[in-house]
């Protein structure tokens, strides 16, 4: 864990995190000398020698206050360490988010950030404060009274010796099984949670379908159960550790009764060593008491460094310029997760052109667009913009240069003005206007309770898909940026959305570079060059009517796209 806690401290942070594990592991040696000192301040006491008792007292005072004063320091610098690693947990957290390839983010991977920040941020944060001083002290103090015990008497030392890590043991095995009893808890507890969301956000589809609260009844069986496993394996795992404690401190009463008995170890000896052995273990009980807390810290870490440990897109250290707005794919080869999706690919899009990419599900059209936006680099191969390779111009340069409208547009939940406002943060009140305007947003704003003041709520929810689609259009109208990237934009639009958007993206596309995928073949017949992609290669390119001509694997896409706009309902026959 001190490991791990110390990969993640931030740089100006690390001599205070020295600073907390060099004044644990002194006030461990203190707490353990304090005890020592019983020894021979009994000793003294039961031969009468009070000036030689007076003397241990002062040193056992001494080591007491030594331990006291370590202690309150230690705490007051683990606090003031909690609280700089939360906050540059915080900022290390979003920088390097900003900094790791699009294509990394997904479902699972968002939520997970989310509970990152949150819980597991504190989690962390909480570590120097309340778990590093025990960890420290359950290895240090033991370690400082056996070393005694065996200058004492090296028989009860070899015992203690003996005994010590096999308590150990028990503290590990028991802070093993309560960890796994809490990751599984913690798990179903997440998986119900989802559950319950999403039964509050699609009341619709349920309630359509017939299901009510049944659609959640099962994860939370699934959580309840998680957590009697985890309460009665932590319940069987503390009883376990206890037994094997109290076996080994009765191992060490037997042993050394019998020394004294023996007359090989006065009495006075017997007891002051005893009460080391007691407080030997102490130390231990308190890790295995901490054990929960200690694993689901550990956890909180370990995700926080596989987070951190990342690899984020190279950037170059002085970003070049691209020479102009023209596109190139070069033997490109690409995949998620080591299933490939895209096998050597290659073409160009001139400067001004519109390029228009065709084909079945799967085939890869969405994964070249944002391998032009730089979602990720190729695995393979060279994405290039205005001549250069995307790594040579860097994520910001590349996103300077480009547009991008999806099929699925997310609003933040703020007024209209300020959803257009993100294509371009520093555009005047009279670019929004335009924006809006060249996308037929200011339509929408006439019927709205508060015109541009309208929050749109979470998502964009206030707004209708076209609607929201529209929004996306200005912001990059707005954006004015030489490359247009549109994927499906006009996809599941009613009739009078979809011309609102069409003569939208009219304009977003006059005098610049666009790459746009689209199923619905009509809209991109008078593109200047069309791709065929197909098991993620390029089978076809070249014009609409040239394509038709070929009689390939397009003019089989616009044969069935005809045959699919041509469906109509009939009663069926009796």
């Amino acid at each position: 864990m001190i490991r791990l806690l110390g990969g993640i401290v931030p740089g100006p942070s690390r001599g205070r995190f020295r600073r907390l594990v060099a004044g644990s592991v002194a006030a461990s040696v203190a707490g353990g000398l304090a005890y020592v000192v019983l020894v021979p301040l009994l000793r003294a006491l039961f031969a009468e020698d009070m000036t030689t008792a007076w003397l241990w007292a002062g040193v056992l005072a001494a080591a007491c206050a030594a331990y006291s004063v370590l202690t309150v320091w230690t705490t007051g610098v683990g606090v003031a360490l909690g609280i700089d690693l939360l906050r540059e947990t915080h900022r290390r957290i979003g920088d390097h988010t900003a900094a790791l390839p699009l294509a990394w983010f997904g479902p699972e991977r968002t939520g997970a950030l989310g509970r990152m920040a949150g819980r597991g941020a504190m989690d962390v944060a909480m570590v120097p404060a309340r778990l590093v001083r025990p960890l420290v002290s359950a290895v240090v103090t033991p370690l400082t009274l056996v070393v005694a015990m065996v200058l004492f008497d090296w028989r009860m030392g070899v015992a203690l010796l003996v005994c010590v890590p096999v308590v150990a043991g028990g503290a590990r095995a028991l802070a093993a099984m309560v960890g796994r009893g809490e990751a599984a808890e913690h798990a179903a507890t997440a998986a119900a949670c989802d559950r319950v969301v999403e039964f509050a956000r699609h009341q619709a589809v349920l309630r359509s379908a017939g299901r009510t609260a049944d659609s959640t009844e099962r994860a939370l069986r699934e959580q309840h159960a998680a957590r009697r496993r985890s309460l009665f394996g932590g319940s069987v795992g503390a009883a376990v550790f206890l037994l094997v404690l109290q076996l080994a401190l009765t191992a060490i009463l037997a042993w050394g009764t019998y020394l004294a008995l023996g007359g090989g170890l006065r009495v006075v000896e017997l007891i002051a060593l005893l009460v080391l052995a007691a407080r030997s273990v102490d130390p231990l009980v308190q890790a295995g008491e901490l054990s929960a807390v200690l694993r689901v810290a550990t956890e909180a870490v370990r995700r926080m460094t596989d987070l951190l440990t990342t690899p984020t897109l190279p950037e170059p250290a002085r970003p070049a310029a691209p020479a102009d707005a023209s596109i190139e794919f070069d033997h490109v080869t690409f995949g998620y997760d080591g299933t490939p999706v895209l096998r050597d690919v290659s073409f160009t899009v001139p400067a001004g052109t519109t390029t228009a990419i065709v084909g079945a599900s799967g085939a890869g059209k969405t994964t070249v667009t944002r391998l032009v936006a730089r979602f990720a680099d190729p695995d393979d191969g060279a994405v290039r913009i205005g001549g250069r390779d995307l790594r040579e111009l860097g994520t910001a340069v590349v996103l300077d240069h480009v547009s991008v409208v999806f099929q699925q547009v997310y609003l933040f939940d703020d007024t209209l003005w300020e959803n257009i406002r993100v294509g371009r943060p520093d555009a005047d009140d009279a670019e929004i206007e335009r924006a809006a305007r060249m996308a037929r947003v200011d339509e929408i704003v006439r019927r709205l309770p508060r015109g541009w003041d309208t929050p749109v709520g979470e998502g964009g929810a206030a707004l209708s898909g076209g609607e929201r689609q529209r929004v996306s259009i200005a912001r990059a109208l707005l954006k004015d940026a030489p490359v247009v990237l549109l994927d499906e934009a006009t996809a599941a639009l009613d009739a009078e959305n979809e011309a609102a958007v069409r003569d939208a993206l009219d304009a977003l596309g006059r005098d610049r570079t666009v790459l746009v995928v689209a199923h619905r073949l009509a809209t991109i017949a008078a593109a200047d060059q069309i791709l065929v992609m197909g098991s993620g290669t390029v089978v076809e390119r070249g014009a609409h009517d040239d394509l038709l001509a070929a009689g390939g694997a397009y003019a089989r896409l616009w044969a069935s796209r005809e045959r699919a706009e041509g469906w109509r309902l009939t009663r069926p026959a009796r």
